[in-house]
């Protein structure tokens, strides 16, 4: 399930919360974000829990210490993990309202159709994940409803920067050319652009420095020793950096959107996320 990843699913969630300016009411009802939490839980451990099943006769080769392929876990027994997941992420949402109860099914079909088919073209690939992200973003904005007509293309964003790290892993079994590292540094820098734009935009600049920097220094560091020396192991460690680090990108969308309490929780989830990437595996 990735359990570290998880954490980052819950974050972007919360950052679509923030985004929509649910938080800035001083009489906030926190039963619809836990509601969106569990929902979020369930898609993206799911989500993993199905890459594992179609993945498992290639883990034989490639991934034998994964809980299928070693033995830890029943085909069977994942089918019905992954089921039991996916419907809970998307009965949480319904419970919430229509527009959640579609936004988590479309997340749930997209991240299968990734597991199925997409994620063996090298754009196609990429592309559906990034958008699985995006929704993600979308589901949490969702918790008013009339927020997403405004803030709906957002969900650019995350897209973009999960294409990125989906294209730079192509290369974490056997290793890459520069070429698509340095297409994802490119890319990685769009998305810190639009952020500082946004955040000079709403006057919100200097508390969302306070997020963006460690952010562009936990993605650059080891995305620059993978471009020095693109071996597997050194492209994992830059796809790691990448996903935990999504942490701090919604942490820096909720500051940009005036709400730095929750901004400061949701970074909060950066050492719990450490914590579990070092038990439990991220790719």
């Amino acid at each position: 399930m990735r359990p570290a990843n998880i954490v980052t699913s819950v974050a972007d969630v919360l950052a679509g919360i923030a985004i929509s300016g649910y938080f800035l009411n001083v009489e906030t009802d926190y039963f619809p974000v836990l509601l969106l939490c569990v929902s979020t839980i369930g898609l993206y451990g799911g989500g993993i829990v199905f890459n594992d099943v179609f993945d498992a006769e290639l883990d034989k080769i490639e991934r034998p210490e994964r809980a299928i392929p070693s033995g830890a876990v029943k085909l069977n027994e994942a089918i019905f993990l992954g089921t039991f997941l996916l419907l809970t992420g998307i009965a949480a949402a319904f419970f919430l309202s229509v527009l959640s109860g579609i936004l988590a099914a479309l997340i749930a079909f997209f991240a299968l159709l990734y597991n199925k088919y997409a994620k063996h073209h090298s754009f196609l690939g990429p592309l559906n994940m990034g958008l699985c992200r995006g929704l993600n973003l979308l589901l949490g904005i969702s918790i008013i409803a009339s927020s997403l007509n405004e803030w709906y293309f957002l969900g650019i964003v995350p897209l973009i920067y999960i294409f990125s790290i989906t294209m730079i892993s192509q290369g974490e079994v056997h290793g890459s050319n520069r070429n698509k590292l340095y297409y994802g540094a490119f890319l990685y820098l769009m998305v810190i652009s639009s952020m500082l734009y946004l955040s000079w935009a709403r006057g919100q600049v200097l508390i969302a420095l306070f997020f963006i920097i460690p952010f562009a220094w936990m993605i650059f560091k080891p995305l620059f020793r993978a471009i020095k020396e693109p071996l597997g192991k050194n492209i994992g460690k830059a796809v790691k950096a990448g996903v935990i680090s999504l942490i701090l990108m919604d942490a820096a969308w909720a500051a940009v959107f005036g709400s730095p309490i929750a901004a400061i929780c949701i970074a909060i989830l950066l050492p719990v996320s450490l914590w579990l990437a070092k038990r439990f595996a991220v790719t």
